[in-house]
């Protein structure tokens, strides 16, 4: 059960630290001084196709990373750290 408790922690923190990221990512998108947090890049690989006639499916997987979710990871997994002892 501590193992649950653990890794349950550890993906709210993390989906926390994403979801953050890209709402600070989106606040600071036009403002003068902080215009920086929202640069980011796309990362992975690009969907395709395979098409065998009777079936069909794609593959793909992209990730767009910001400086803002790069920033607000780093500090959940350092609240994790700390919180994650005491439980």
């Amino acid at each position: 059960m501590d193992k649950f408790k653990k890794g349950f922690a550890f993906i709210f923190f993390m989906l926390a630290g994403i979801v953050l990221g890209a709402f600070l990512a989106i606040v600071c998108e036009n403002q003068p001084y902080v215009y920086w947090m929202s640069w980011g890049k796309d990362l992975g690989i690009e969907s395709f196709s395979v098409d065998l006639y009777v079936i069909k499916f794609s593959l793909g997987l992209m990730v767009h990373a910001t400086i803002s979710q790069i920033v607000t990871i780093l500090i959940a997994l350092i609240a994790f750290a700390k919180i994650g002892k005491s439980i």
